[in-house]
C-alpha cells in the first residue's frame, strides 16, 4: 500500500510549505483548511498529520464515491459521484479530508507534491 508518512527522527519546523503545496495543487490557492496534510503542534515542535489510508472515508460514503485503487491501495474520490455531503470528512480520524463549500471532498492520494515542497525532507511516500 502506498502512503504519505513523516520520516522518523526528522524534525518538522512548521513552515507549512507542504500545506501550501497541497492546497495550491487541489484548489489553486494557499488555504490551510483546504490542504490534505495538516501540521499540528506537538510538545515543543510540530508534526505533519497525513492520511493513513484506513478506508473509514470509504465506509462513510453512501454514494460509493470513494474506492480503493487495487494497485496502490490509495483511497480515491470520484468527483462525479461525490454529492458533497461531508460524511467522509467527519469520518476521517486524522482530520485531513477537506471540502470547500459546494465542491467535492478531497483527500491525500500520496502524489508526493508535499514531499517535494518540504525543505526539511520530513515527508516521504512509502510502499507498505
Amino acid at each position: 500500500m502506498k502512503k504519505l508518512m513523516p520520516k522518523k527522527g526528522v524534525e518538522c519546523m512548521a513552515c507549512l510549505e507542504c500545506v501550501r503545496a497541497c492546497s495550491t495543487a487541489f484548489y489553486k490557492e494557499f488555504h490551510p483548511d483546504l490542504s490534505c496534510i495538516q501540521v499540528v503542534a506537538k510538545g515543543t515542535g510540530a508534526k505533519p498529520m497525513t492520511c493513513i489510508q484506513c478506508g473509514k472515508c470509504m465506509k462513510a460514503c453512501e454514494n460509493g464515491a470513494i474506492t480503493q485503487n487495487p494497485k496502490t491501495g490509495v483511497y480515491m474520490i470520484n468527483k462525479k459521484l461525490c454529492v458533497s455531503c461531508g460524511k467522509c470528512v467527519e469520518a476521517c480520524p486524522m482530520k485531513v479530508m477537506v471540502m470547500k463549500p459546494d465542491s467535492p471532498a478531497s483527500k491525500c492520494i500520496a502524489c508526493g507534491i508535499c514531499v517535494k515542497a518540504c525543505p526539511m525532507e520530513v515527508l516521504e511516500v512509502v510502499e507498505n
